[in-house]
């Protein structure tokens, strides 16, 4: 039985790792610019965090690399997003398998009013995959990686919506791996979390990268120096600096991401 999953714009048979890019990056909404004209690459098997205050772009550009904008009404986009120098905005990709491959993490913990088991299993079974073996060795290996098999693996049947919140998201962040994604894209996972369950995303996130490409917004400006290898600081739809977190944050180019991470605005 074929248990692969194709993409038109990934292969993930073929083990490589897989950079993002924007070039001349402009996104309207019906009359508003929401994204001012961005240039950026993303390396590959790292954590870029996206910070900046409220309304300032950064979810719309995170959402951009797994086409999520599309649903919202007026939404336009100029430029190129580039994953491996395919452009994931032309006519001919497949939308659906972009988004296996490239994994979504949302503010709150959403899990379906199913088992555990079928809250990971679901992404598989929607592309046809019933083989219960294969099913099972991919929940608990899904389940395994976000830390949380041996709190649930004797309750599999168990309604997801009975997990705590900190649970729910780690079963979230399963779901997204058990169909073996090549990016994983987070809107402020731990939001609506509290300290203990935070903590444990977060040495998940450090954990998951040398697998994965993983982009993180936050508006915690320590989470972002804590998990990740380079930030990204916006404002006003505006690329204001880029680098790698260490230098970001201690030692910033501009005055304007200065004011900004020591509390000056925003």
């Amino acid at each position: 039985m074929e248990t692969k999953i194709k993409s038109a714009v990934i292969d993930p048979s073929i083990k490589k790792k897989h950079k993002l890019e924007a070039k001349a990056v402009k996104v309207y909404y019906d009359g508003f610019t929401a994204i001012k004209g961005i240039d950026m690459n993303i390396k590959a098997n790292k954590v870029t965090a996206f910070i900046g205050p409220s309304g300032c772009g950064k979810s719309t550009f995170l959402r951009l690399f797994n086409r999520m904008n599309d649903y919202v009404d007026g939404f336009r986009m100029e430029g190129e997003i580039l994953i491996d120098g395919e452009n994931i905005y032309k006519k001919k990709v497949n939308v659906e398998q972009l988004r296996k491959q490239v994994g979504m993490v949302f503010q709150k913990p959403n899990p379906f009013p199913k088992s555990i088991f079928e809250n990971v299993a679901y992404g598989l079974k929607i592309q046809g995959i019933n083989d219960k073996k294969y099913l099972l060795e991919r929940v608990e290996e899904s389940l395994k990686q976000v830390a949380l098999w041996d709190e649930v693996k004797d309750n599999l049947n168990k309604s997801a919506l009975a997990l705590s919140g900190g649970q729910q998201q780690r079963l979230c962040i399963a779901r997204t791996l058990a169909v073996e994604p090549s990016i994983i894209l987070m809107d402020e996972p731990t939001s609506a979390l509290d300290p203990l369950s935070t903590a444990k995303i977060e040495e998940l996130i450090y954990q998951l990268k040398n697998q994965y490409t993983i982009v993180i917004v936050t508006h915690n400006m320590q989470q972002a120096g804590r998990v990740s290898d380079y930030t990204a600081f916006f404002y006003m739809g505006e690329l204001i600096e880029y680098d790698s977190s260490k230098k970001l944050f201690t030692n910033p180019e501009k005055k304007q991401t200065e004011n900004y991470i020591t509390g000056r605005f925003g």
